[in-house]
């Protein structure tokens, strides 16, 4: 299914052969990416558990958000809120207006399910663009603090290792 769709960008439910796509053109800019991991992905929304999403930027796959309907980390666990996962945009498309398009869709289909939509961002900088991005959209932290592997982080405890594990829980309105 298409999301949305101009002359260069075009949001779509994944398909099978943007894994392996996806999975080559992360790896090339040095992220850690698996083939397998877009294929449960897909299985998933197959399933109904979630909307795989593919930004396809000049007929070129450019970036993923999957939208889980029913939030199963954090604080969120069990709200019946839809959560955003694993966002991102590849490098050499960023800055073209494709992360805020797929997340306009995100959150235009979370609107279907529920009158808040939550995510949880990773704490290092390179996360930083993502962060900032979430705050102007209005997402807010929820105030549990910090995460690690989905358990709450206590003040005074020792997190030796800053990964994508670590994390910022936030919500937003959307009506």
């Amino acid at each position: 299914m298409t999301y949305y769709k101009d002359e260069d960008l075009v949001i779509r439910n994944m398909e099978e052969a943007d894994a392996q796509i996806l999975t080559d053109e992360y790896t090339a800019q040095g992220w850690h990416s698996d083939v397998d991991y877009y294929l449960m992905r897909i299985r998933e929304q197959a399933e109904g558990k979630c909307v795989a999403l593919t930004a396809e930027f000049q007929g070129h796959p450019a970036g993923n958000v999957f939208l889980y309907l029913k939030a199963n980390e954090g604080l969120f666990k069990g709200t019946n809120w839809p959560i955003i996962v694993d966002f991102n945009v590849l490098k050499k498309y960023q800055r073209k207006g494709i992360g805020s398009r797929m997340m306009d869709v995100a959150e235009q289909l979370a609107g279907q399910y529920a009158d808040t939509v939550c995510l949880g961002v990773g704490l290092s900088r390179e996360y930083g663009t993502a962060q900032r991005m979430y705050v102007r959209r209005g997402y807010i932290p929820d105030g549990s603090g910090v995460w690690y592997q989905d358990k709450q982080c206590v003040q005074y405890e020792t997190v030796c290792t800053v990964d994508d594990d670590l994390v910022l829980y936030m919500a937003k309105k959307l009506k």
